[in-house]
């Protein structure tokens, strides 16, 4: 039951994007088509999920025992940096297409504070491994839907009829607004 409280406040509750605003900058500049929104929650929800999985033993095993607790965000962001790499790399042999439409947004995972947030949450929270990664999925799977939702609403909007001055990005963070809101009724699931 625990893990289905994690699940379901990490994707609809406290979801990433929408409630704690984190990973902010893939969810606007990557979400003008569905299928690169996909191909950047897929690239998020993997190196997510393996960092969470790496700074866990790297905390547990190395900065605690040898308390240099400290060097927490600095040794965070090297892993998630070196995951992005692999990542790409395997991501421009499988999938060229792909890896040409993320374009810059495909490197800027190393800075997307949604990966280096919830490794550190994983640590505050106090959860165990197999904990720390179902929180860590989840909120994978929170910010591949708010960015997919997201994605096809801006799509629909492309054949919709706005005023120029509100085209593009201004529209944009209307409907983020409104699909926070959104988010903002599963409040009291958990």
């Amino acid at each position: 039951m625990e893990y289905i409280l994690i699940i379901i406040g990490a994707v609809f509750v406290n979801n990433i994007l929408l409630s704690q605003f984190l990973g902010i900058c893939p969810f606007i500049g990557v979400s003008n088509k569905v299928d690169t929104a996909m191909g950047m929650a897929g690239a998020v929800t993997f190196v997510m999920v393996i960092a969470t999985i790496v700074t866990y033993i790297l905390q547990q095993y190395v900065l605690e025992p040898l308390g240099i607790g400290f060097m927490q965000t600095v040794s965070y962001i090297l892993v998630i940096a070196s995951l992005v790499q692999l990542v790409e790399i395997i991501l421009k042999k499988v999938s060229p297409s792909l890896y040409q439409a993320l374009g810059i947004f495909l490197p800027l995972i190393t800075t997307n504070c949604a990966i280096l947030g919830v490794a550190l949450l994983t640590f505050q929270k106090e959860f165990n491994l197999l904990e720390g990664v179902v929180y860590a999925f989840a909120n994978a799977i929170g910010f591949g839907l708010a960015l997919v939702t997201f994605s096809g609403i801006r799509e629909q909007l492309e054949l919709a009829d706005i005023p120029k001055g509100m085209k593009g990005v201004p529209i944009a963070f209307i409907i983020a607004g409104i699909l926070a809101m959104a988010f903002m009724g599963f409040a009291n699931i958990v």
